[in-house]
């Protein structure tokens, strides 16, 4: 069902009531400015919602360096092999 703001408001527990059947939207002005719904939809929604954030490499390597701090980890790299040329070490 759809709301006036001013109606919303005076009658709030029969909007709150209506969520059951339907998501109660609530207009001002002819514009929509809020969505009342049940909480297990919303939940839902706020989950899927985290899942769907994308992460950068940058994140992965933060979260790989907490992983390796907290399992007391540390990654130890070779050293370089051979005589191979390395252009950004000259100047």
């Amino acid at each position: 069902m759809n709301w006036k703001l001013d109606e919303a408001q005076q009658k709030l527990p029969e909007v709150i009531d209506a969520i059951a059947s339907e998501p109660q939207l609530i207009f001002k002005q002819d514009k929509l400015v809020a969505a009342i719904v049940e909480p297990k939809p919303f939940q839902d929604f706020l989950a899927w919602h985290q899942q769907q954030k994308v992460s950068s490499l940058t994140d992965a390597f933060v979260e790989l360096r907490q992983l390796c701090a907290e399992e007391n980890y540390i990654l130890e790299t070779p050293p370089r092999c051979g005589d191979r040329h390395i252009p950004f070490a000259e100047e």
